[in-house]
């Protein structure tokens, strides 16, 4: 009888081949997903733009010149709800602030209390406006390095909540509201509105009095 020969597989290359196979598997679980909670991984993110410019000012101010060329700058740069427009005068000249006021205010803006560093230097006779912009976007979005046959650990898909945050940053009128809310403008608006949620408080029920009665009879 011819011997049939067999296959003999030494220790050391069998702990080769396993810790080979062990490393594909890991490999086939480097996309899992790892969050367990409910929520999205992927969240807005706020970023700052500061612009910049430098017009020139005299004891009265701003020279109707110099308006007209801070209006269009104003304008090409789509001034917006959101935007925060700040000044720098080393004179802090009423007068400038005022002729600076007067044109933001054709957009519905006021000008904020600080203004953020910028290079350079202010020399005095010149006012700098600067304009911070604030924009919000979702980084990484979408998100389809995960896969379903990997996610042994039942995790939340990656991609989960890309579509709300992306479009929720999109939307949003004044992305600095991500990082902190908005607030009463004044306490006037409080005021009135508390005194019209009062007014209807203490008006009596329409069916307090019961219903009118009145008689079928003659014309």
């Amino acid at each position: 009888m011819t011997p049939v020969a067999k296959n003999k597989i030494s220790r050391p290359a069998l702990r080769t081949a396993l810790v080979v196979s062990l490393g594909l598997a890991l490999a086939g679980c480097g996309g899992m997903a790892s969050n367990r909670m409910l929520d999205s991984v992927h969240q807005p993110v706020v970023s700052q733009n500061s612009f910049a410019l430098d017009i020139t000012t005299g004891p009265g101010g701003l020279s109707s010149t110099e308006q007209r060329r801070l209006t269009g700058w104003f304008e090409a740069m789509n001034l917006r709800y959101g935007d925060r427009v700040a000044i720098d005068d080393p004179l802090a000249s009423e007068s400038t602030r005022a002729g600076v006021e007067q044109v933001l205010g054709r957009f519905g803006l006021l000008i904020s209390a600080d203004a953020p560093v910028t290079p350079g230097y202010v020399n005095a006779g010149t006012v700098r406006v600067v304009l911070t912009r604030a924009t919000a976007q979702v980084p990484h979005c979408p998100d389809w390095s995960a896969h379903s046959e990997t996610n042994v650990n039942n995790a939340t898909d990656p991609n989960y909540g890309c579509a709300v945050n992306s479009n929720f940053a999109a939307m949003v009128a004044n992305p600095n509201h991500l990082l902190k809310g908005a607030s009463d403008q004044s306490t006037t608006m409080t005021m009135t509105s508390n005194k019209a949620i009062g007014s209807y408080r203490e008006q009596k029920p329409t069916g307090e009095g019961g219903l009118k009665q009145t008689s079928s009879k003659g014309s």
